[in-house]
């Protein structure tokens, strides 16, 4: 019974330390895949990452503008060739309608020497709305507000002319709905000079 209780143990044991090996041998290979992995990773750029920067909602929203802008004003009689630049102090703005409620509670207690507590507990929740189509739900919208244009540059090879120029200034402040005074038309460098 001894001798049987002693061999248990050694193959308890011995089946311990291959397990103990089995898993350190399974960390070393993994860690040797990962090493030998990493330098191609960089090398592509790991597919978590993204290979180019990050472009934000108001650059976007900056580049659209200044490209519809110059596709209006090559359009313009004698404009030419037209770099435009727009650039904005706050991207739109959406606000979504919210389903609030408001709960209000009082309680009055008394107590064995005759006198009154009051409690009272204010609770207040919110619940965005959503509007269920076919297998979506989409926020309800309640107003958009556009996004404000901090400033506009035009470079144009015709804005040398002050005819051109003008024309493409009219052009800019009512297209967006700019301000004057945040528009600045200049004549591309190379372009004839007209006084």
């Amino acid at each position: 019974m001894k001798w049987q209780l002693g061999k248990q143990m050694w193959l308890l044991l011995g089946a311990t330390l291959l397990g103990v090996l089995l898993i350190l041998a399974g960390n070393a290979m993994r860690e040797t895949q990962t090493a030998e992995q990493a330098p191609a990773q960089e090398q592509q750029g790991s597919p978590g990452r993204a290979a180019e920067p990050v472009v934000s909602l108001m650059t976007s929203q900056e580049e659209f503008l200044a490209e519809k802008v110059r596709d209006m004003l090559v359009m313009v009689e004698g404009a030419g060739e037209v770099q435009v630049a727009v650039r904005l102090s706050s991207s739109t703005r959406s606000s979504y309608a919210v389903n609030a409620t408001t709960g209000r509670k009082t309680t009055e207690e008394r107590d064995q020497g005759g006198g009154t507590r009051v409690i009272s507990e204010e609770s207040d929740s919110g619940q965005l709305v959503l509007l269920r189509g076919t297998g979506s739900e989409n926020p309800v919208m309640e107003q958009e507000s556009a996004a404000d244009i901090a400033g506009v540059l035009v470079v144009a090879r015709g804005a040398a002319d002050p005819g051109v120029k003008a024309r493409l200034f009219r052009a800019v402040e009512t297209g967006l709905g700019v301000e004057p005074h945040k528009i600045l038309v200049l004549p591309m460098e190379g372009s004839d000079q007209k006084r």
